[in-house]
């Protein structure tokens, strides 16, 4: 393992043996500026807990949101039953029957639909009713005997501010999503009245984030899970706290426990603990929601190729990569893929 407070002996061998001596110093000076030395870690620790501790007394816009989530009871892995399940991703919209089968397994029908760059800008509520619709009639799924709707369990994977286990406001929009007239606006309505639209009988009755998804399907097949965490298009994380530890909690029950989303893609939206670089600032200056999921933007799958992309260009523009001649593709934003 590299010794974190001297970056030098592990960026060696990924030096250029046949680039100039300029441009492997400015490699070696790019690279230091993205290292993260124990110390620092140390002080990223510290203050992420002070963080999780303030947002849990009140909410705090320069603290972590810990949102109360009404979810208080863990999966036994004994239950059972067949349900209609939405996930709603950064890149994916998931329709699902999930066959819970008492024993610790399920089993699972799924349609994966990806979402469109019209559906992020304007009717992302349309095309979910679209989808889900699309999948009942291909799978040939009616409501009950003598009911009027299906009802669904809806993963959504953006922050909100829950007001009940089946309803919840939108913060903020992130995942480079921009639908209008939608943020303070309950999710869970908007859906709804997208489903009423195009006829689709589904009712949801209770709404999660993605990493709260995460922690009770783990939790059914491990009833020991503590906490879901998601790196994909974007990052988040969901744990047990026991209530007597979140103050702001106004219910009147305080006993027992519940589940907490972090919403720690907004980590340090302050900009005082985390180690950006020039090229951290550059995305963040550009993005939609400047000043907002800071601690998203610089490890999560949306983000980390636009960062390599501007680290490139910055070689480029002082020809030192290239020899200062970029191209189309290079040049425009988010077309250099994570996945590269």
């Amino acid at each position: 393992m590299a010794d974190t407070n001297n970056i030098n002996s592990f960026i060696e061998p990924y030096l250029i043996p046949e680039g100039s001596d300029e441009l492997n110093e400015n490699l070696k000076i790019m690279a230091n500026s993205f290292a993260v030395t124990d110390d620092k870690i140390r002080e990223i620790i510290a203050g992420f807990h002070e963080s999780m501790k303030t947002g849990l007394d009140h909410d705090d816009k320069d603290a972590l949101p810990m949102i109360p989530t009404f979810v208080r009871g863990r999966p036994t892995g004994e239950e059972k039953g067949t349900y209609l399940a939405l996930d709603l991703g950064g890149t994916n919209l998931r329709v699902c029957q999930v066959t819970l089968n008492g024993d610790t397994t399920y089993s699972l029908v799924q349609q994966k639909f990806t979402i469109t760059q019209e559906a992020k800008e304007s009717r992302l509520w349309d095309f979910i009713a679209e989808c889900v619709g699309v999948f009942l009639e291909e799978h040939g799924l009616k409501p009950a005997p003598g009911k009027r709707t299906i009802p669904c369990g809806y993963t959504f994977s953006f922050p909100i501010f829950q007001t009940s286990i089946s309803s919840g406001n939108l913060s903020m929009w992130n995942k480079g999503f921009t639908v209008p007239n939608s943020v303070g606006r309950d999710v869970v309505n908007l859906t709804q009245s997208a489903f009423q639209r195009h006829h689709v009988p589904v009712e949801v009755v209770a709404i999660v984030n993605d990493t709260v998804g995460t922690l009770m399907t783990s939790g059914y097949t491990f009833p020991d899970t503590q906490m879901g965490i998601i790196f994909g298009t974007g990052t988040n994380a969901a744990y047990w706290e026991k209530l007597e530890n979140i103050p702001k909690w106004t219910g009147e029950d305080r006993k027992g426990e519940m589940v907490v989303n972090l919403e720690w893609g907004a980590f340090d939206n302050a900009t005082k603990v985390l180690p950006y670089t020039m090229h951290d600032n550059k995305l963040n200056r550009k993005s939609p929601n400047h000043g907002f999921q800071v601690y998203e933007k610089m490890i999560s799958g949306l983000f980390l190729g636009e960062v390599v992309r501007n680290a490139l260009l910055s070689l480029v523009d002082r020809r030192l990569l290239f020899e200062g001649r970029s191209s189309e593709i290079l040049n425009k934003s988010y077309t250099f893929d994570t996945a590269y």
